[in-house]
């Protein structure tokens, strides 16, 4: 005669893909309290710390504070990819953390910039502004389904690159209007055809099959290290005094990466 039904050992809540713990039932020294130790939410930390400013960002490209919304997106920027890197270096990576970096992503690098450049520059035309505005956001969510459909895909063959431009990396570039005004440069506040027609290219670029550069593929000579350690001297100082302008620098050096990825995907021969 079949005994009874064996209780259900699946994981009670998404943390234990962590760290799994004793289900009721078990038995044995290990047996223990719910808990898990603090490094390995570290990661997860990491990334709630990003989505905290990119949901911020929006709060205060609400309020016309501009400067400071595209601070916070930035800053999600930079800290992106930290928590994947603590999960892989604490050997605590998950399917959870995965998807909670995904969607942070599109938060941050989908909706707040669409929503920063609408109340920038193409709130005078709103109907049309906004039309663009959800190009790019769209654009963005389809890049972030696409990665995660081939999260577990072999990398494909030759230097390591993207399949078009990460999401961090659109955030960065769609916000350019923004760095050409604050920096004193261009005001393109009233442009707000040129505006919308870049917020869609850049959505565009982010669905793209163009291989862009990825920090993994970069490789530099012995020769140039110098260089290289003037450059991050420079860099330095202009984020203290200038630091519009080193992003409206940095957004055209990685234009040009894109448009070198470009010639050489075409000049590529095919078997």
């Amino acid at each position: 005669m079949p005994g009874p039904e064996h209780p259900d050992r699946r994981p009670a809540s998404a943390w234990d893909e962590i760290d799994p713990v004793p289900q009721l039932g078990d038995e044995g020294p290990d047996a223990g309290p719910r808990s898990l130790p603090f490094l390995h939410l570290l990661p997860n930390l990491v990334t709630i710390l990003g989505l905290s400013a990119g949901l911020s960002s929006i709060r205060f490209a609400f309020e016309k504070d501009f400067e400071l919304a595209a601070l916070l997106i930035i800053f999600a920027a930079v800290i992106d990819g930290f928590d994947g890197l603590l999960a892989r270096k604490l050997k605590v990576a998950s399917s959870f953390g995965a998807e909670l970096d995904s969607l942070a992503d599109f938060v941050n690098f989908g909706v707040a910039p669409a929503l920063l450049v609408f109340f920038f520059a193409l709130s005078d035309a709103p109907g049309f502004g906004w039309i663009f505005a959800l190009v790019f956001a769209i654009c963005c969510c389809l890049r972030l389904a696409r990665f995660n459909v081939n999260r577990d895909l072999p990398p494909p063959p030759g230097r390591a690159h993207f399949t078009g431009v990460p999401a961090p990396a659109g955030a960065l570039l769609a916000m350019l209007p923004l760095y050409l005004t604050l920096g004193g440069i261009l005001d393109l506040r009233g442009a707000w055809i040129i505006v919308a027609v870049y917020l869609g290219l850049v959505g565009i670029l982010m669905v793209s099959r163009i291989p862009t550069l990825s920090p993994k593929g970069l490789r530099i000579s012995r020769d140039h290290v110098p260089y290289l350690l003037v450059a991050m001297g420079v860099i330095v100082g202009l984020v203290l005094t200038r630091f519009w302008l080193l992003m409206v620098i940095l957004v055209f050096a990685y234009a040009a990466a894109v448009v070198h990825g470009l010639v050489t995907a075409r000049r590529r021969p095919t078997i």
